[in-house]
């Protein structure tokens, strides 16, 4: 009887996370500069690899795309997935200042036809996350206005937000976050809840001591 043998190497595996990063790279630096739609021979290209490698990564261009979203907020260090009621207030604070810091990725992102493709594939999933951590905060509000609270939170601790306040009202990346975040705590302190009321009023006094 043959017994089989299951062997990784290392090398193997850091040949093939490098390759995997350095696609996500490309995509990266062509979003910095793209006007129209990204097509995955420049990816290949920027990225020094044959187009058919890329496909042996990411079966798809929806699946490369799908992938690029997270892997940016990593690389920048903002959260897309809060978890409390705290992280949605927190959150602006936070990711703005860092849009900023890679303002023409994210611009493209809002606005190219690449970026709009590689956002609408995580919407839906975004959105979960936000009813989720803000479910204790409507938990007494009938459904349409639970809805209506969940996709005010949604577009204060957006990229979206962080643009029309930077381009329309004149603030800079943290300014920004520190005015959505404001806005996240008075909108869910005004909500009739218990605990994660008192969560967001807690909150809203740290924010007060800090200053």
């Amino acid at each position: 009887m043959t017994t089989t043998r299951s062997y990784t190497s290392p090398l193997r595996d850091e040949k093939v996370r490098a390759t995997r990063e350095a696609i996500l790279q490309a995509l990266y630096d062509l979003m910095a500069d793209a006007e129209g739609e990204i097509g995955m021979e420049a990816i290949a290209l920027r990225a020094g690899v044959q187009k058919r490698t890329i496909f042996r990564h990411f079966s798809t261009k929806e699946e490369l795309f799908a992938a690029f979203w997270p892997w940016l907020n990593a690389r920048i260090g903002a959260s897309v997935s809060p978890a409390t009621t705290r992280d949605i207030v927190e959150g602006p604070r936070r990711a703005f200042p860092l849009f900023e810091e890679h303002e023409p990725a994210m611009r493209a992102a809002l606005h190219s036809r690449s970026g709009r493709e590689m956002r609408n594939g995580t919407v839906e999933a975004r959105r979960q996350h936000f009813a989720a951590a803000l479910a204790p905060v409507c938990a007494a509000l009938a459904p349409d206005e639970a809805r209506r609270v969940t996709a005010l939170a949604h577009l204060l601790y957006s990229a979206s937000a962080w643009e029309v306040m930077k381009d329309y009202g004149g603030l800079s990346g943290a300014q920004a976050g520190e005015a959505a975040s404001w806005a996240l705590g008075v909108i869910l302190s005004a909500v009739p809840t218990g605990e994660a009321s008192a969560d967001v009023t807690s909150q809203r006094k740290d924010d007060r001591d800090d200053a």
